[in-house]
């Protein structure tokens, strides 16, 4: 996919949906996403590295620990977030990116603009967590 993009090019409604163009955008916001979140979990553990060490007070060491504990979690889900953003970009690469998992329509260029690791059409999602919601309350 040899594909030059402008540095201002945005997909548009007026074009053809997920053309060579809109995958090679997409692909590339999903790399970007996923090295920045690479980044962050690498000043992480140099933070956590250098935070590694004993506290005499109580006090500051059970906040230490509580810390740790927060970044810890926050890494965990941004551990998970990057499997997501591989599966978008395996999606891109079989041509299925940007199609609803459950109706097979296009999902919204706004919606994948906003989450580009989308696999539900908004009206599918809504669906969904109204399905969730349900079994949620019983």
């Amino acid at each position: 996919m040899s594909v030059d993009l402008a540095t201002d090019y945005r997909p548009s409604e007026d074009e053809p949906f997920m053309n060579d163009r809109q995958r090679v955008y997409f692909r590339n916001k999903l790399l970007d996403w996923k090295e920045e979140i690479l980044r962050e979990s690498r000043e992480t553990l140099e933070h956590l590295q250098d935070e590694n060490q004993n506290h005499p007070d109580i006090v500051d060491r059970a906040s230490s620990e509580t810390d740790r504990a927060i970044e810890l979690r926050a890494r965990d889900r941004q551990r998970k977030l990057i499997a997501k953003i591989d599966a978008a970009l395996e999606r891109i690469d079989d041509r299925s990116y940007g199609y609803c998992e459950e109706t097979g329509e296009p999902i919204s260029l706004r919606r994948l603009e906003a989450r580009p690791i989308a696999t539900l059409s908004i009206e599918a999602q809504e669906r969904h967590e109204r399905r969730e919601k349900v079994y949620r309350d019983d």
